[in-house]
């Protein structure tokens, strides 16, 4: 039995076949079915309802909103579908010293000077004796500090006002909504195993795969889904993998949910611990929550003992324990077939950022979307930036290891390793002058290398010479009056468990539209 047969065209694409479900599988299928509306090109998942998915990544990043946005969902809808809170940043625990933290938020930080970035302003005053933390200067990071939410402005008016937000989720949730999605759009799902891989002899691209109901599925495009396995990329086509192990240390987690325990925080929250460090991710019904860590200065019993012991809920169920190599497939495309989320790489859960790869592949195969000739040039590009940014999103990583000032063994390896020269050179270049470095394919803009850079108190050891025209009487009483208009702006939005219930009547008046 075989399904799908030659296509028309012989040049075109007809048949695309994702391998795996879970969130990359469903997102890619809901994300290709609409992009490819009225082609006719016959797009069909496989997944075994017998094999789980990983599905622990419950925090996003805000460029989530703008992929269900693409697909003519509104913010309100998906919150409702998928347990989701607002998520306004990253609140770090303890990553410097005990009893110091620090919000990582989605937006900038205080208002530019002539023509100078704010943060310089806030370094002079800083060496002045004045106080006040960055984050005193950043509506997402005053908004999360407080438990409050609320949509940013259309037009702000300032930089003051600029903030973003993502959401926490349910995982499986979201993977389910997207499923509902993709199947009203033509999306063909099949339950199967697959037994085999069949590549063409003359050039050993992917021909068919075979299930193990015995139906033969052929297709032009296979997009590799299929976990930490890598079924196609990197089982059946061979590409290896880069090990970035001795960059980022933790190869280990537990995760385990938890019944809720008070209203629900509108930020990550991430503390470090022994070996790692824990996160805790607040949705409408229950808690997530986790421990990383590395296994070579921590054991199995000992970190799921340290995660149980530092749940604020009790525990729904017994903790995961999930194994990890950081890195990536060499090549995230080769010969006919693309890979996504897990199947490309992993790095770690710190800074939500698995699911925005998922998000960033998806884009790009849209952008450079092949025919049947698979032009090598097409797939060199889609290689390289997806190279890049998986680099880069590294190097943000390994940043806060590297700059933690945390006593233990873990700890202090993670200080005295050499990080990679791009992110030496960005280090060097902050610290001389107090600039960024801007490479191409940066998910992470400065203003979040700032926040990192500031919570673990890394700061340049000269100030830039134009901040000398503005005096300090005057610097004093700009920074006041940002300060107290970020304060009486806060004050006057809901609390996030208020906002929850404004989102929940809007997503009530769509229904009922």
């Amino acid at each position: 039995m075989s399904i799908g047969g030659r296509p028309a065209n012989a040049n075109a694409i007809e048949r695309v076949v994702i391998v795996g479900g879970g969130t990359a599988g469903w997102m890619a299928a809901a994300a290709l079915s609409a992009h490819l509306a009225g082609t006719g090109v016959a797009i069909t998942l496989i997944e075994s309802s017998d094999i789980g998915t990983v599905g622990v990544g419950e925090a996003t990043i805000p460029t989530i909103r703008r992929f269900y946005a693409a697909l003519g969902m509104s913010d309100a809808e998906v919150m409702q579908a998928c347990d989701a809170t607002a998520k306004l940043g990253i609140r770090f625990v303890d990553w410097l010293r005990d009893g110091q933290s620090f919000v990582h938020p989605f937006g900038r930080f205080g208002q530019d000077l002539k023509g100078l970035d704010f943060h310089h302003y806030w370094l002079k005053a800083r060496a002045g004796g004045d106080p006040a933390p960055l984050g005193d200067y950043s509506l997402g990071a005053l908004l999360a500090a407080e438990g409050h939410a609320t949509l940013p402005a259309p037009d702000p008016g300032s930089q003051l006002g600029i903030f973003d937000w993502a959401l926490h989720f349910d995982a499986a949730l979201f993977a389910q909504h997207m499923r509902r999605f993709a199947e009203r759009t033509g999306v063909t799902r099949i339950d199967a195993r697959i037994t085999e891989v069949a590549l063409r002899s003359a050039d050993g691209f992917i021909e068919a795969l075979t299930l193990d109901s015995g139906v033969l599925v052929e297709g032009d495009l296979f997009v590799d889904c299929s976990g930490f396995r890598s079924l196609l990329l990197g089982e059946a086509l061979g590409v290896g993998y880069e090990d970035w192990a001795h960059w980022l240390l933790c190869d280990g987690a537990f995760a385990v949910q938890s019944e809720r325990a008070g209203p629900p925080p509108s930020c990550t929250t991430v503390t470090a611990r022994s070996a790692g460090w824990q996160w805790r991710i607040p949705l409408r019904q229950r808690e997530g929550n986790g421990l990383v860590f590395s296994s070579r200065f921590q054991g199995d019993d000992a970190a799921r003992e340290e995660l149980l012991a530092n749940v604020p809920g009790k525990p729904t169920m017994e903790p995961r324990k999930l194994r990890f190599t950081p890195g990536r497939r060499k090549a995230a495309w080769a010969k006919n077939c693309v890979a996504l989320g897990l199947a490309a790489g992993f790095l770690e859960p710190l800074e939500s950022t698995s699911i925005a790869l998922i998000e960033t592949g998806i884009e790009r195969l849209k952008q450079l979307f092949p025919d049947r000739d698979f032009d090598p040039a097409v797939i060199a590009e889609y290689n390289e930036q997806s190279g890049e940014e998986m680099e880069r999103v590294r190097d943000f990583l390994i940043l806060h290891y590297k700059l933690n000032g945390r006593s233990g063994a873990f700890w202090q390896a993670c200080r005295d390793m050499a990080v990679p020269d791009s992110l030496d050179a960005k280090l060097a270049l902050w610290r001389a002058r107090g600039a960024f470095v801007r490479y191409r394919w940066e998910m992470f803009s400065p203003a979040s290398w700032l926040a990192i850079y500031a919570g673990f108190e890394d700061l340049p050891t000269r100030l830039d010479p134009a901040v000398a025209g503005v005096s300090d009487a005057q610097l004093t009483r700009s920074l006041e009056a940002m300060r107290r208009s970020l304060r009486d702006t806060v004050a006057d939005t809901p609390t996030h468990q208020e906002f929850l219930e404004i989102m929940d009547a809007a997503a009530a008046q769509g229904r009922a539209a």
